[in-house]
């Protein structure tokens, strides 16, 4: 344990989280937005192993990771859709219709990759860009200011998503619509077209932290996001549906994930320990879920269809 407590490795470890937290920020984030408009997602995970393959296979083919985050990009607009129509217009119950989602993400995905690619092809991933003279700071630059573009996107967007819920009109009506959708309807806002928006951000974001994902670790392989979206879901509830709330769940989860990863590594925990070290970022979720959810209250509308007509 002497050789983890090191400053060398302790620096690696939380660079290395940062990085294991973007998927989780990202997801987290968009299912955020969803889920202050009313409308809950369970197939986040689904949603991102689609984004995480989109980007490996088209990254595979064009040798262009950017290519491969566009293309993620836009299967997060069709799922958004797909999602869309199946909440508000079939106004199906969201919980289900959400693990359908996820079956689907994990089954068409597990199925191209047989059928398109067969074993891991390692590609070529997005470069870090260290920022000019914050990165030169010692210990601090290589923690905060050397990494990949979507790390930095998905910080970026923190104060973005908080200014935009709570300091814009289009916020204010996420939350009217998430909390009374009946009385924000009768003001004229478009309680389904607010939620619209809401699920194509959603997916687009679920897309691009799966994009994240496959490029970080350069590979794709069946079940890739191992559980990372459900995560996600509970990072919402651990942040008390506030974006600064999510970003310090997904440092935390981060973090653990890279401390057991470095201990395997340093051979601190090994055989049966290490299986029961990997287990942590899952029994962490169920933790803060026991916790949180008694303190938090979720949007009142949430899981809620709106039918104007009744």
């Amino acid at each position: 344990m002497g050789d983890f407590f090191t400053v060398s490795v302790l620096v690696a470890t939380l660079a290395s989280g940062i990085r294991l937290a973007t998927p989780f920020l990202l997801a987290g984030l968009g299912e955020t937005i969803g889920q202050r408009s009313g409308v809950l997602n369970l197939g986040v995970e689904g949603v991102m192993l689609l984004g995480a393959f989109t980007a490996y296979y088209v990254t595979l083919e064009t040798d262009s990771p950017t290519l491969g985050i566009l293309a993620a990009v836009m299967v997060g607009l069709m799922m958004g859709l797909v999602y869309a129509f199946i909440t508000l217009v079939m106004q199906a119950e969201q919980g289900i219709s959400g693990i359908g989602v996820y079956l689907f993400g994990l089954g068409f995905t597990d199925l191209l990759f047989q059928k398109n690619v067969g074993t891991p092809i390692p590609i070529s991933g997005l470069g870090d860009i260290d920022i000019p003279l914050l990165s030169d700071i010692p210990k601090i630059g290589e923690v905060f200011f050397q990494h990949s573009l979507p790390v930095y996107i998905a910080f970026a967007l923190v104060p973005v998503v908080w200014f935009m819920i709570n300091k814009t009109t289009f916020g204010l009506n996420i939350r009217a619509v998430g909390e009374t959708p009946e009385a924000a309807d009768t003001l004229g806002v478009s309680v389904n077209g607010t939620r619209l928006i809401t699920i194509l951000i959603a997916n687009t974001m679920a897309c691009l932290a799966g994009a994240a994902l496959a490029l970080e670790v350069g590979i794709f392989q069946q079940n890739l996001t191992a559980g990372q979206g459900f995560i996600a879901i509970a990072l919402v509830y651990f942040g008390a549906w506030r974006s600064y709330g999510v970003m310090l769940g997904a440092l935390l989860f981060g973090v653990v994930q890279a401390t057991v990863l470095q201990w395997k590594t340093l051979g601190i925990v090994e055989g049966a320990a290490a299986s029961l070290a990997a287990m942590a970022p899952a029994l962490l979720t169920i933790v803060v879920l026991v916790i949180v959810s008694r303190r938090v209250a979720a949007p009142s509308a949430l899981t809620r269809p709106f039918d104007r007509s009744g």
